[in-house]
């Protein structure tokens, strides 16, 4: 290997680790911001805490890596544009392709690294951390419960002034709301002077036994008169055993299918392939029996017999209903009225399941493709990035920062909306998932293009220059007194 090369590979190397470490530590914070709610006030040890920030971390990698590459090219660029080491290249006869040859070679080396990180590390990862959050209460169950706060727990609302016992599952001064319906409206009360925690890592009910207490239960009089009245029943007790699901705890707002919820992101691709497949046949098969029941169904089984026309009359009369009596055609009429609606009502639940299907499809096909988008992201953030730096002749942590980070805002924010409106069907998978590379492609040629060519390259005093002699007449034109001055 040439000295240039190693020169240009070493300071990529470096500005590219600097910035990776850098991003990726902002990014875990967001992370940690998003279930702070979990570690928060939960007596987790220090133990569980590191797990539950080694199972998040690969999911960040798809956002860290392609920003990284895309900073590192232009500041490593931009440095050597700036420090006329370009100038320099140029005048040895050495050209941008030949320099950025051996950094070429280093991306394919990431871009495939990537894709094995994608297809392998990430759902891996993604399965150990959504079974950590679920099997986290049955290691520790006291943990779903924080002193001196309500804290919520399905259709519960517990309370408790304090804990002990050797995993704090010993409860003393126990309050408890229960929700009674889906507004959230609590009926119920429930106190207790204590009660136990009891879990079962083989089970998923976690058992919390009350002792020495009360309930108040509010009662709905049928009577709208009475309801200012308030009526409630209360109840005493020496032992009650309440059931809680554990799939209910340590859920949050971010539960979405999207994201934690939902299985694709636990497949790699010959996984996704098979189960691509099997929806596929449940769907069509799904088609067809619905297709074959709405057909069988259409038209009256059991119609009431017809009034026999006159032998001589073989033709059948445009009002057919006049075959039959009044009787007739009422039943006719209602069992008409009845079939239509239950076809109805059928077709649009069978649709509604249909759809349910293929946006499961839809997410799978997504998850994917993005195990490719996000190899084929770093060479496209490279060569956007690399002809950049070249142009704007800018190194630091300046105007390259403004730049790939408005870059990257708008691909990213490109594949938020493609992967949306692809799994709603708005779009076809495959396009979803590429449209932000598609997009930003043309850019990549253009800058490569005119980064090349040194009569190409992008004048910026010409786009500066313009902008500013308008803001300076605007400026004279409705405050020419302070201009004066």
């Amino acid at each position: 290997m040439k000295i240039l090369d190693k020169y240009l590979l070493k300071t990529f190397l470096i500005t590219f680790t600097t910035v990776f470490v850098i991003l990726f530590f902002i990014f875990i914070l967001q992370t940690v911001w998003l279930f702070i709610s979990e570690l928060a006030g939960k007596d987790l040890d220090l133990i569980l805490v590191v797990k539950f920030l080694l199972f998040s971390m690969p999911r960040i990698i798809p956002l860290v890596l392609p920003l990284s590459v895309l900073l590192a090219s232009i500041m490593t660029f931009g440095n050597l544009a700036e420090n006329y080491e370009f100038a320099a290249m140029k005048s040895s006869g050495i050209s941008l392709q030949r320099a950025m040859r051996v950094l070429i070679i280093f991306i394919c080396v990431l871009s495939i690294v990537a894709f094995w990180f994608a297809n392998n590390v990430i759902p891996y990862a993604e399965y150990k951390f959504v079974n950590f959050r679920k099997n986290i209460a049955q290691a520790k169950p006291a943990m779903a419960i924080a002193e001196g706060q309500f804290n919520d727990v399905g259709t519960y609302n517990i309370k408790v002034n304090k804990k002990s016992g050797e995993n704090g599952n010993i409860l003393t001064g126990v309050t408890i709301h229960e929700k009674a319906n889906s507004f959230g409206e609590n009926k119920t009360v429930i106190k207790a002077k204590n009660g136990e925690l009891i879990s079962n890592e083989k089970s998923s009910i976690l058992k919390l036994v009350l002792n020495d207490g009360y309930y108040y239960q509010d009662v709905t009089p049928k009577k709208y008169e009475d309801r200012a009245k308030l009526p409630f029943v209360k109840g005493k007790f020496k032992k009650q055993i309440i059931n809680i699901d554990l799939s209910e705890l340590n859920k949050t707002d971010d539960d979405s299918p999207e994201s934690v919820g939902s299985t694709n992101g636990m497949l790699n691709v010959n996984e996704l392939r098979y189960t691509l497949d099997s929806l596929n046949k449940n769907l069509n098969n799904e088609i067809i029996s619905f297709s074959e029941n709405i057909n069988q169904r259409v038209g009256i089984k059991t119609a009431p017999k017809a009034i026999k026309p006159e032998k001589k009359k073989k033709a059948i009369p445009n009002d057919i209903l006049s075959l039959y009596t009044n009787k007739q055609k009422s039943d006719i009429i209602k069992m008409a009225s009845s079939t239509i609606t239950s076809n109805i009502y059928s077709i649009d639940s069978t649709q509604k399941e249909l759809k349910d299907k293929q946006r499961e499809i839809n997410k799978h096909l997504t998850a994917l493709y993005e195990k490719f988008v996000i190899a084929f992201a770093c060479f496209l953030m490279f060569f956007i990035g690399a002809p950049l730096g070249a142009i704007i002749r800018k190194g630091g942590l300046g105007l390259p920062i403004v730049f790939a980070v408005l870059i990257f805002i708008t691909f990213h924010f490109i594949n938020t909306f493609g992967k949306r409106l692809s799994q709603e069907g708005g779009m076809s998978p495959f396009m979803g998932s590429w449209m932000s590379s598609f997009i930003l492609l043309p850019l990549a040629v253009l800058l490569t293009y005119r980064a090349t060519n040194d009569n190409g390259l992008i004048n910026f005093d010409a786009i500066t220059t313009p902008i500013s002699q308008l803001f300076q007449k605007i400026s004279e034109r409705f405050f020419p007194v302070q201009n004066k001055q």
